[in-house]
């Protein structure tokens, strides 16, 4: 069962609570995809602090062998400090922009998917019913749901996050003593083919 799935479960938990019965149902399709955003937004906001996350994640292990191969053993642990100092804040100051940029995006996208995928009633099932075959099939769009937001996601967030990346591995290379030409930024696509020679 997927992260979307265990957060429909809990959703439709709170469906049967007494609380929610004094709570008027959402009745157009517009308002039942809302509700299911409103439901997912925890999962939604965890993937873009993943997303976020994962450059300075990956720099870190980077980071950790290079501290340990190139820095003195009596430099080591303030060198790490100031690195982990640098991946905070990166971190502090990009997962913010990213989560909010996703929640924003998901109507868009999830939401998009959802409205033209499930009819009324479907959408009523997926947020009232523990197991079902329309449960499945939601279940199934996990994957599709994250791929949309992700892309969407991952194109708009770029232009903010791709300059912050590579000011983080600038930091983190000078503090480790590494050549900047060796440590190239990571690149935001592929690299174009080179032009074939020109005919004599």
């Amino acid at each position: 069962m997927n992260k979307f799935a265990v957060s429909l479960t809990l959703a439709c938990l709170v469906a049967q609570s007494p609380v929610w019965a004094q709570t008027p149902a959402p009745n157009t399709k517009k308002e039942l995809v809302q509700k299911i955003l409103v439901l997912q937004q925890p999962i939604i906001e965890g993937m873009a602090r993943q997303l976020a996350q994962e450059p300075a994640m990956t720099m870190m292990q980077q980071a950790e062998t290079a501290l340990q191969q190139r820095v003195a053993p009596d430099k080591r642990e303030a060198v790490a400090k100031e690195i982990q100092a640098d991946m905070k804040k990166y971190v502090d100051e990009t997962v913010p922009v990213v989560r909010d940029r996703a929640v924003k995006l998901a109507p868009s996208t999830i939401g998009a998917l959802l409205e033209e995928k499930f009819t009324e009633d479907e959408l009523k099932q997926v947020i009232a019913l523990l197991e079902s075959p329309v449960n499945k099939k939601y279940q199934s769009m996990g994957g599709d749901m994250q791929r949309v937001l992700g892309e969407k996601l991952i194109a708009e967030t770029r232009p903010v996050v791709e300059p912050k990346i590579q000011a983080l591995q600038r930091s983190v290379a000078r503090r480790l003593g590494l050549d900047q030409q060796a440590q190239p930024a990571p690149s935001a696509g592929p690299a174009p083919k080179a032009s074939a020679p020109a005919k004599k």
